[in-house]
């Protein structure tokens, strides 16, 4: 309870609007946007307290938080000293990396909730001057390195939903942590719906991993049709893992003929060695004529 407290303390002081302090003659405007967003933070961080509480803490407990809530709530109005500036100048010592471990361990710690995930996601930017696109990314690869897969899906949507992180990149790492937590269809449709109309400019990255995806879901139609569809492109794959997943995928479907294409077709990939390594059959080859020489 303790530890609950302090973090719901450290969240609301550190979430005042730091524009309103660089001004010396608050308006009502301010009064009023300062207002509403304490009343936002209040709405997201009760769904977070509720739900870590609701595993044992008690009502009294709860009432607690609520009241401290309150307090903390009522500070963070503007009201201006005698110097022109707010008293309250919260947060300057609080560094952006204690911000990301609080924030992972906040969503780790929530029970499975979507409504107490997304309230302590708004919390958390609440006092920000612009989106915290950076620090989020971090908090994305922390949770990665946990393994918490189900928490980075909800992450990446609620960033989605605001508008922010509209790239291949987050694109990628929701398909990846989609496939981790076992929502394979899921990521089918996530990549119809945002990222099979470009196909002619999609990078061979995340091509890559939807072929992965679909290769270990059994999902072995939509995988040659999106190879047929970036064949369409003349878009040639850059590796021969791509192409032997292919054939494969012709070959347990029973279309022989469509393996073979493939494999004819790639077959300067498929001859192709990683850096460094070379060639059995060639390495034999040059044996010979080292010999015969």
């Amino acid at each position: 309870m303790v530890s609950l407290l302090r973090r719901l303390n450290l969240i609301v002081s550190e979430r005042a609007p730091r524009y309103l302090a660089r001004r010396p003659n608050p308006s009502s405007n301010d009064a009023a946007n300062c207002k509403a967003k304490t009343s936002a933070l209040m709405r997201g961080y009760s769904f977070a307290a509720n739900e870590v509480i609701s595993r044992g803490q008690g009502r009294e407990a709860h009432h607690t938080v609520k009241d401290q809530f309150n307090n903390q709530a009522k500070d963070l109005s503007p009201k201006a000293n005698t110097g022109g500036t707010l008293n309250h100048q919260i947060g300057q010592n609080v560094s952006r990396k204690d911000k990301i471990k609080f924030l992972v361990t906040t969503l780790i710690d929530l029970k499975d909730s979507k409504e107490a995930v997304y309230g302590a996601l708004d919390a958390w930017v609440a006092w920000e001057t612009s989106f915290p696109i950076g620090a989020l990314k971090n908090v994305i690869l922390a949770l990665e390195k946990k393994h918490q897969w189900h928490r980075v899906v909800q992450v990446i949507k609620w960033m989605l939903s605001k508008g922010q992180g509209n790239t291949m990149g987050t694109y990628m790492q929701l398909i990846r942590a989609l496939d981790m937590d076992h929502r394979a269809e899921e990521a089918h449709q996530f990549w119809v719906k945002k990222v099979s109309t470009d196909l002619h400019s999609v990078s061979w990255q995340l091509c890559r991993q939807m072929i992965s995806v679909y290769y270990r879901n059994n999902m072995l139609e939509d995988l040659v049709k999106l190879f047929k569809e970036l064949e369409a492109f003349n878009r040639k794959p850059p590796d021969k893992a791509i192409v032997q997943r292919v054939a494969d995928a012709y070959e347990m479907l029973g279309l022989l003929e469509e393996k073979e294409r493939v494999l004819e077709k790639y077959k300067d990939i498929m001859n192709k060695t990683e850096k460094g390594h070379k060639n059995p059959k060639q390495e034999a080859s040059m044996k010979r004529k080292n010999k015969s020489g």
